[in-house]
């Protein structure tokens, strides 16, 4: 078969282009560092580290967020450990409040302390959190958390029940804060009665709380928010000198009854009741509406009761009752979200570590399919050189040959 020169020509010049291409992309892969220079080179890998790098790039964005989370809780932890110490310190001046041994001038010097405490658990109420929003006002952050109503001398809550969340997962969203709602509103006060109404020929009664434990369980069993007649209680005391405890007018199942001693207590579902008088008489009361109170307002009432109505004996030993009661319930509702923090923050360990084994995964695998492995691509470029240099050498040498050359 006869070969033009044209024909030797162009096969000679294709075969040097072609090695030429190849040497490029070798250059070309090894200089950018990557096996898939264009998605034509590998049509699939190249979906699967589009895919792959999405998911890394989700992931990363997890992981800000859960370090930003736990930045946010660690914040929120310090603060209400700091509110926690205060009310425990509260809580020991109040008891000294009860000190027989302590003059008004004593009482006076406590409440003032007090007042310190009080200023320091409102400090720490309006914190705010690394952003510079407050850390207890719920989704109105930018709104301070508590104030003091000055019309009323007590401190109201401003912000709402908001949560906000961070996702730290495709599945899981964990709450970056708390409201302050529901740490310190959501405080129930002391339980008790009313003040006791004596009638006939009662002239005097008195009902303390004796057994606290006792009396809430009672009245939380007992409590009645839709018909208020059935909060009313009575003490009928008979002409024997014998008594019956009434609800609204009816006898308990079983009937509450006893012999009547004037002056001695009755006991009563943690409450001793006293009357003082002659039978037949009466001596009523009521459960009263459950109310909350926040730690701030609850300060405020004793330090109110030593300061400015100087209160001491029977009033301030209620006082002081409720006081204490109230600082207690504050104090495991301050304890309950501590533990949430910390439930928080070891999932967010959990799952901080279960996304960087993904993360290293996924680069894996893309580094697998994407990026270029250099011992073989320095090899695959020396190779393509090698072969660009024959064929090189192969035009030169068949394109110089003519007829001419073999005649001679």
């Amino acid at each position: 078969m006869r070969i033009s020169f044209n024909q030797k020509y162009e096969q000679s010049l294709s075969a040097i282009l072609r090695a030429q291409d190849k040497l490029l992309t070798a250059s070309a892969q090894l200089e950018k560092q990557t096996k898939i220079l264009t998605p034509a080179d590998d049509p699939s890998g190249s979906a699967r580290v589009v895919a792959l790098d999405q998911q890394i790039t989700q992931t990363d964005q997890y992981q800000a967020n859960s370090i930003g989370l736990k930045n946010s809780l660690n914040i929120e932890e310090t603060v209400l450990s700091g509110i926690r110490k205060s009310m425990d310190q509260a809580r020991l001046l109040t008891v000294s409040l009860g000190s027989g041994a302590y003059s008004q001038l004593d009482r006076s010097a406590v409440a003032k302390q007090l007042e310190n405490i009080r200023a320091e658990i409102f400090d720490l109420m309006n914190q705010k959190d690394a952003n510079g929003g407050y850390l207890f006002s719920g989704f109105q952050e930018q709104t301070q958390s508590y104030s003091l109503d000055v019309a009323t001398g007590y401190y109201q809550f401003n912000g709402d029940e908001g949560q906000k969340s961070l996702q730290v997962s495709p599945t899981v969203a964990l709450p970056s804060n708390d409201s302050g709602k529901n740490i310190f509103e959501d405080v129930n006060a002391r339980n008790k009665t009313t003040a006791p109404v004596a009638g006939g020929g009662v002239a005097s009664a008195k009902i303390v709380v004796k057994d606290q434990s006792a009396f809430d369980q009672f009245y939380l069993k007992n409590y009645d928010g839709v018909t208020a007649a059935n909060n009313n209680y009575r003490v009928q005391i008979a002409a024997g000198n014998t008594y019956e405890v009434f609800r609204n007018g009816a006898s308990l199942t079983p009937a509450v009854t006893g012999s009547f001693v004037p002056g001695e207590p009755i006991s009563f579902k943690g409450l001793t009741i006293t009357a003082n008088g002659a039978a037949p008489g009466t001596v009523d009361f009521s459960l009263p509406a459950p109310r909350k109170s926040n730690i701030l307002n609850t300060l405020t009432d004793i330090i109110n009761s030593v300061e400015k109505n100087s209160e001491s004996g029977d009033i301030l030993a209620e006082k002081i009752a409720d006081t204490l009661v109230q600082i207690d319930s504050a104090a495991l509702k301050v304890d309950g979200t501590v533990s949430a923090i910390g439930g928080r923050q070891n999932s967010i360990d959990n799952i901080f570590d279960s996304n960087e084994d993904l993360q290293l995964s996924n680069k894996k695998y893309r580094a697998d399919i994407y990026e270029v492995d250099y011992a073989s691509a320095i090899t695959e470029l020396t190779k393509q050189e090698t072969a660009l240099e024959a064929v090189q050498a192969t035009f030169n040498k068949v394109t110089g040959t003519s007829l001419f050359d073999y005649i001679r």
